[in-house]
């Protein structure tokens, strides 16, 4: 098992460092939307492409932060019912809900590839290719399985242990 104890350390990193990358975004897309508003409320004018630029980078910041959000369980979470059960049943709950996690995630990236790869548009102002976009829909999910795959393995060793 002390290869599993790497892989998920491994997993774990990628999940950070991904995550990294997203928040690198949040300060751009800060400042762009500031010296918009203040343009626009000086010269009344806009920062042209402002708003295709900051969906982009909100969509980067919101499906790279996705894994590690579940790393550090910062997803919500029913405990307030999940307390209130016996303590042998609280890991089979966790393995029914994580199982269908994974199908409904799985099933994201599945048609996350199917119809990002077909993608040809592109943005209406700066013309700016939606593939790379689109692509990362499946990559967010298929980190997300990685993590929730991590889950499971704890939440079994857990229900084994009892």
């Amino acid at each position: 098992m002390r290869w599993f104890t790497t892989v998920e350390k491994v997993i774990q990193r990628l999940n950070f460092y991904v995550c990294s990358v997203g928040m690198c975004l949040l300060i751009p897309m800060m400042l762009l939307t500031s010296c918009d508003v203040i343009v626009r409320a000086t010269l009344a004018r806009t920062i042209t492409g402002t708003v295709e630029l900051s969906e982009y980078m909100l969509a980067v910041f919101i499906l790279l932060g996705l894994a590690y959000t579940q790393q550090v369980k910062g997803h919500v979470r029913v405990t307030f019912l999940i307390s209130r059960l016996p303590p042998r049943a609280q890991p089979v709950v966790e393995i029914v809900t994580i199982l269908l996690s994974l199908f409904i995630i799985a099933v994201l990236a599945w048609q996350g590839w199917e119809v990002g790869i077909k993608e040809r548009t592109v943005s209406d102002m700066l013309r700016i290719p939606q593939l790379p976009f689109r692509l990362l829909v499946p990559l967010a999910a298929l980190l997300l399985c990685l993590e929730l795959l991590i889950d499971l393995s704890d939440s079994v060793k857990k229900l084994m242990r009892r």
